[in-house]
C-alpha cells in the first residue's frame, strides 16, 4: 500500500490527533508566524521520532516499550512507529509552551490604549519578552507541563484496546503508574528540553516574531492553553468512559493546582514573575 494511501487512511483513523495539529497550526501562526510555526513543528516531531526509534530499541530515554504493529495497514507507520504518535509531541508540546509562558511573561505596564487596554480590563497584557520566551525557567517549566499531560494521556493509550485507539503499544514491565513506569515520565521531560532547546537555538536566525514589543499576546497564548486544556479533557472523558474512575480522578487532582495557579495569574492574583516588568 502507498504512504499517500496510509496517510489518508491515518487520517480518517485518527482524526482527533489531526484536528489539534490543525489548532497547533493556527494558533502558533498567530504568536510566533509561519516560519517559526514550521521550524516548531519538524524539529518536535524530529526530536521526537528519534527518542521513540531509541527506546523501542534500546529504551532510552522512555524506558522499553514496542509497538504491537495491531493497526499495520491501517494507519501510516515510519521504521514501525505510528506516524501519529511522534506527530502528537508537536502540539502538546506547544500547548504546555504557552501555558508556561502565560505564567512567566512580564505584563506591559506603559500607557495603554486600544486592544492593549481593553484587554487589561479582562485579562494581564502580557508581551512577548525574547529573554523570557527562551529562558532555562519557560523551558523547564514547558517540560513539566509537558510530562504532567502525559501522566493522562499514556496510562489511558495503554488501555487503547477497550477504546477506538487500539493496542498500539505495550511495555515488557508494567510501570507502577497504572502499568506506565516512572522512566516514560522522565522521558518526555527530556524530550520536551531537547525540542524546545532546539527551537531556540534555531529560531535566532530567523526574523522577529510578527507580534510588536508592546503588544498583548495574552489572547493568543489562551489558544494555545486551551488546545492544553482540550486534549487533558478529551484524555479524561476517554477515562471516565471506559470505566477508569481513579485513573481519572488523579488526572483531575493532578492538574487542580496548575489550573488554580494560572486562574490566579489570569486574574491577577498570582505572585509577580519571574521575569523583570516592562517600564
Amino acid at each position: 500500500m502507498d504512504t499517500l494511501t496510509l496517510l489518508i487512511k491515518t487520517v480518517e483513523l485518527r482524526p482527533y490527533v489531526f484536528l489539534f495539529l490543525v489548532i497547533f497550526f493556527f494558533s502558533a501562526k498567530a504568536l510566533i508566524g509561519v516560519k517559526r510555526t514550521g521550524l516548531f513543528f519538524g524539529v518536535t516531531w524530529a526530536t521526537a521520532f528519534a527518542c521513540e526509534f531509541s527506546s523501542t530499541r534500546i529504551g532510552v530515554p522512555f524506558g522499553r516499550y514496542s509497538y504491537t504493529g495491531a493497526t499495520v495497514g491501517q494507519e501510516l507507520y515510519l521504521a514501525d512507529i505510528p506516524f501519529m504518535d511522534s506527530l502528537s509531541f508537536t502540539f502538546l508540546l506547544y500547548a504546555s509552551y504557552c501555558l508556561a509562558l502565560l505564567f512567566l511573561l512580564p505584563t506591559h505596564q506603559g500607557n495603554r490604549t486600544g486592544k492593549t487596554a481593553a484587554t487589561k480590563r479582562i485579562l494581564p497584557p502580557l508581551v512577548f519578552d525574547p529573554i523570557v520566551r527562551s529562558s532555562w525557567p519557560t523551558r523547564l517549566l514547558t517540560a513539566l507541563f509537558f510530562a504532567f499531560i502525559d501522566v493522562v494521556i499514556d496510562p489511558v493509550a495503554l488501555r487503547g484496546d477497550r477504546w477506538f485507539l487500539g493496542k498500539i503499544y505495550d511495555y515488557p514491565d508494567a510501570g507502577i503508574h497504572f502499568g506506565v513506569p516512572i522512566a516514560n515520565y522522565i522521558g518526555w521531560m527530556i524530550v520536551g528540553l531537547i525540542a524546545l532547546s532546539l527551537f531556540v537555538s534555531c529560531e535566532r536566525g530567523l526574523p522577529p516574531p510578527p507580534v510588536r514589543r508592546d503588544e498583548s499576546v495574552t489572547l493568543k497564548l489562551l489558544g494555545g492553553c486551551g488546545l492544553y486544556y482540550g486534549v487533558l479533557a478529551f484524555n479524561l472523558s476517554v477515562t471516565f468512559w471506559i470505566g477508569e474512575p481513579l485513573l481519572g480522578v488523579t488526572g483531575v487532582l493532578i492538574h487542580v493546582p496548575t489550573t488554580v495557579l494560572l486562574l490566579l495569574r489570569l486574574f491577577g492574583r498570582a505572585p509577580a514573575t519571574l521575569s523583570h516588568e516592562w517600564r
